[in-house]
C-alpha cells in the first residue's frame, strides 16, 4: 500500500512515543512511504523552529526519508475551495504521488474525506486499517 503521512503526523511520529510513531514505522517496513517536498519543507520548519532541533538532526531525518520513501517534488491541482493552500498542497502532493490512503489529523482534510480521490484517515483510522488486513 502507498501511504503518505501528513506533517502533523509525522512531527509526533518522532517527537513522541504512540500511535503516530508505531503506524509511520509499520508503513515503513511493510508499505510504501510517499512524502511530498512541500510536506518535507514543512517537517523541518517544524522541527527547527517549534521543537529547536539541531539543523544536524533535521538533516538526518530528511535524509531517511528521501532513501526510504519515493519523494513527490509536484502537487496534482485539485479543487476543494474549502481548503486552504497548506493543505490543497498535502492532498495535491498525496494524489500526485498516487498514494492509496493520506493518514492525517487535520479536520478540513478529514472533512473532504468522502470526496477525495484517494483514501483520508485518522492515524487511528489507519491503525485499525492495518489490523483488519
Amino acid at each position: 500500500m502507498n501511504v503518505f503521512f501528513d506533517t502533523n503526523v509525522q512531527v509526533s511520529a518522532v517527537a513522541t512515543r504512540g500511535l503516530c510513531a508505531d503506524i509511520v514505522n509499520v508503513a515503513l517496513a511493510e508499505h510504501r512511504l510517499i512524502v511530498g517536498q512541500g510536506v518535507l519543507g514543512e517537517l523541518r520548519q517544524v522541527l527547527l523552529r517549534k521543537l529547536r532541533w539541531p539543523a544536524a538532526m533535521a538533516n538526518e531525518l530528511e535524509i531517511f526519508l528521501r532513501e526510504h520513501s519515493r519523494v513527490i517534488a509536484e502537487s496534482q491541482a485539485l479543487d476543494f475551495r474549502e481548503l486552504d493552500q497548506d493543505d490543497l498542497t498535502v492532498l495535491g502532493e498525496a494524489v500526485a504521488g498516487e498514494a492509496d490512503v493520506l493518514v492525517t489529523g487535520d479536520q478540513d482534510l478529514l472533512q473532504i474525506a468522502t470526496r477525495s480521490p484517494i483514501k483520508i484517515l485518522t492515524p487511528r483510522g489507519f491503525w485499525e486499517l492495518l489490523r483488519a488486513s
